[in-house]
């Protein structure tokens, strides 16, 4: 990159400029950014502890939720800082990382929700070969194949942008590094690249999306054989996972499938999922799951009690 390159460091316009709410703000993400780490962390310890959380649907929410960390990793610890910084910089490099691992993650996290569909597909409308279908080995190639797929999606993004030449201006108009914002200090026409990452990105949120909505629409509709009981149970489940499946594509289609735009409100709604949402997930999953709860408090009563004695 450095070849073609006058643009070594970019300046991050950031989210607010007035320093007090800056200070506030920072506090709040802070906050908000430790209760992903522990939410989420909490997910991930006690289904890999806890012997009744041994289905295939929380061995995938332990995934999910480590992929959270992950992802809310790679912008907000660089945000939150930049709140107390009068001037935001990042090198060009370092903003190319953070664009590969916000996507890798990103499209990970998509990957994988549409697998948890597919799970939840399968346990209500194939129950009785439920063991069969989801099996250990198909799991593992599904998380695998999530991972890889975020990867190669990311290396695509990637390959594009180190292709174009920055030679300035070097103020960024956000509070992280993305592609839109990034294509606009290019020094060539990115027409092309702008369509690729559309195809690349856009499609990707709306066609999985769409897969999701039908795959819940087919669960709904066999659930009319299901007892009361069993209804509510899967109801009280599925509900949890379309409430995330909501939070997260919304503003995802939002911003990639129209064009880009220097308005406040995209700024606001990449908070929404880069923030907020990664800290909502642990809690709309554990709050809406018996068993979970069960198992959280079955886990950390045992460690209180030896620790008392």
């Amino acid at each position: 990159m450095a070849s073609k390159n006058n643009v070594t460091e970019l300046i991050i316009v950031g989210l607010f400029q007035d320093p007090e709410v800056q200070r506030v703000c920072f506090a709040v993400f802070l906050a908000v950014y430790l209760a992903t780490l522990v939410g989420n962390g909490l997910i991930v310890v006690t289904v890999n502890i806890s012997k009744s959380l041994n289905s295939p649907m929380y061995f995938f929410l332990s995934y999910l939720s480590l992929v959270e960390i992950s992802y809310s990793s790679t912008i907000v610890p660089k945000f939150i800082t930049d709140l107390l910084t009068k001037i935001k910089t990042i090198s060009l490099e370092g903003c190319v990382a953070q664009i590969f691992f916000s996507h890798f993650f990103g499209v990970t996290e998509i990957f994988l929700l549409v697998v948890m569909a597919y799970d939840r597909y399968v346990a209500i409308c194939k129950p009785l070969h439920y063991m069969n279908i989801m099996s250990n080995l198909l799991c593992y190639v599904m998380v695998a194949g999530s991972w890889l797929g975020g990867f190669f999606h990311s290396i695509i993004q990637i390959l594009i942008t180190i292709q174009l030449p920055f030679c300035g201006p070097n103020v960024i108009d956000h509070y992280f590094c993305d592609l839109h914002p990034l294509f606009k200090l290019a020094c060539s026409d990115t027409f092309l690249e702008g369509v690729i990452v559309l195809v690349n990105s856009g499609l990707i949120s709306v066609f999985s999306f769409l897969l999701l909505v039908s795959s819940y629409i087919i669960i709904m509709y066999n659930l009319r054989n299901h007892s009361a009981e069993g209804r509510r149970k899967a109801l009280s489940t599925c509900a949890s996972h379309i409430t995330v499946v909501i939070l997260f594509f919304g503003p995802a289609i939002f911003l990639y499938m129209r064009p880009s735009s220097t308005f406040t409100e995209d700024k606001l709604v990449a908070v929404f999922y880069t923030v907020i949402t990664p800290m909502l997930n642990p809690i709309i999953y554990t709050l809406r799951n018996a068993e979970m709860k069960i198992a959280m408090r079955r886990l950390w009563g045992k460690k209180e009690n030896s620790e008392m004695e």
